[in-house]
């Protein structure tokens, strides 16, 4: 969907070298600061990790019982992480992909990524290309990946614009798994030394304090590096309305300040802007005619919601909606297929466009019924 920014909306301050505000429906930016510039994302690059493995459950590859091998280079005792979080795993040990999609997400567990990088692609060079594939399929044209933990690499890099995609990508397709991103705590139970033991049991509160601080809050990561700062992923769903927010270099005191600074971002954008949805996926916006179709017209919808989002002093206020498309369209149509488009316009300026979808399929017919359909409008009996 094609949108515009809010027009004339308040300029948000953040000391964060990057921060990036949408509403989830309407895809409308509503702050964009540095939104383009690459930056190491730290541990929200995990995100990457999970989408990866999501697309494996989604697809019936794998359950959330299923279980991976430690391997050697997810072992608690390599030092590389020892200053990093982690589940604390040993090798030889087995986990479940529902503890290492919760250790990702709550204790962001570098050691939980190289799990399912080893099992999903041998290795965690290997697993990066599978990153950048999935990367490039959902529209993030700039982001690299060097790991799948998000531990220091030149090659990690992600703009604020494209978490923010990831982040959508992640709420919309996997429905039924996204809520997990709402766990505030996590006590990993199958610990194999005194050592993981004891560090486990002070090591169960996610990272993101976002959770406990703000209404409606529900996800995404946090990260963080001592030459990058804090990064945050975040997402709150008010009065039915969903904001993503992306906050990258934030130099403050910890993960409390960071949750403030986008809480500060989120509040931002509910008390400064409105939006309104008109469709909703499977709504039929208009029945188009086909041309040599078994049927006389095919519905259209829309692939996503279809929703504007202004500056509340603006309000949603004289907006209308088009929809244009060929009349008729030629048969056979499929469902999904593109087959006009659906734009709003508000005091003549278009706010946002979108393409209109085909609902259902519908078959050409065969060459007799062509022959029929060429007589009744030679005749002028159609």
């Amino acid at each position: 969907m094609f949108v515009c920014g809010v027009a004339n909306a308040a300029e948000f301050e953040t000391k964060a070298k990057s921060a990036f505000l949408i509403d989830y429906d309407s895809g409308v930016e509503i702050v964009a600061k540095n939104a383009d510039t690459l930056m190491p994302p730290s541990s929200m690059i995990k995100l990457m990790t999970l989408a990866v493995l999501f697309d494996e459950l989604k697809a019936g590859n794998i359950t959330m019982d299923t279980r991976f091998p430690v391997g050697e280079n997810a072992d608690y005792n390599r030092p590389e992480w020892y200053p990093a979080s982690k589940i604390c795993l040993v090798a030889g040990q087995t986990i479940s992909v529902r503890d290492l999609v919760l250790g990702l997400i709550v204790l962001s567990g570098g050691d939980a990524s190289v799990v399912v990088a080893e099992q999903l692609a041998g290795t965690e060079m290997a697993f990066t290309a599978k990153m950048t594939e999935k990367a490039r399929s959902i529209g993030m044209e700039q982001s690299t990946f060097g790991n799948a933990s998000g531990l220091p690499d030149p090659n990690n890099l992600m703009t604020s614009r494209e978490l923010a995609i990831l982040a959508e990508h992640l709420i919309s397709d996997y429905p039924d798994i996204y809520p997990m991103f709402a766990t505030k705590r996590f006590e990993f139970k199958e610990h194999k030394t005194d050592w993981c033991r004891e560090w486990g049991r002070t090591h169960t509160l996610n990272y993101n304090k976002l959770l406990f601080n703000m209404r409606g809050a529900d996800g995404l990561k946090t990260g963080h590096t001592n030459d990058g700062g804090y990064g945050m992923v975040a997402s709150a769903k008010v009065g039915g309305r969903r904001l993503i927010g992306v906050i990258n270099g934030f130099h403050g005191k910890g993960h409390e300040a960071l949750a403030n600074e986008m809480k500060k971002l989120l509040e931002f954008g509910f008390a400064n802007t409105i939006s309104k949805v008109f469709f909703q996926p499977g709504d039929v916006v208009v029945d188009i005619p086909v041309w040599y179709g078994r049927r006389a017209t095919v519905p259209a919808t829309v692939a996503k919601p279809f929703a504007i989002t202004t500056n509340k002093e603006i309000g949603t206020k004289n907006v209308r909606v088009l929809a244009r498309f060929n009349d008729p369209v030629a048969a056979p149509v499929y469902a999904g297929d593109e087959i006009g488009q659906l734009i709003a316009e508000q005091n003549g300026r278009v706010v946002a466009t979108a393409p209109l979808v085909a609902k259902d399929k519908v078959g050409k017919t065969q060459f007799l019924g062509r022959a029929i359909k060429n007589i009744k409008v030679m005749f002028g009996w159609e």
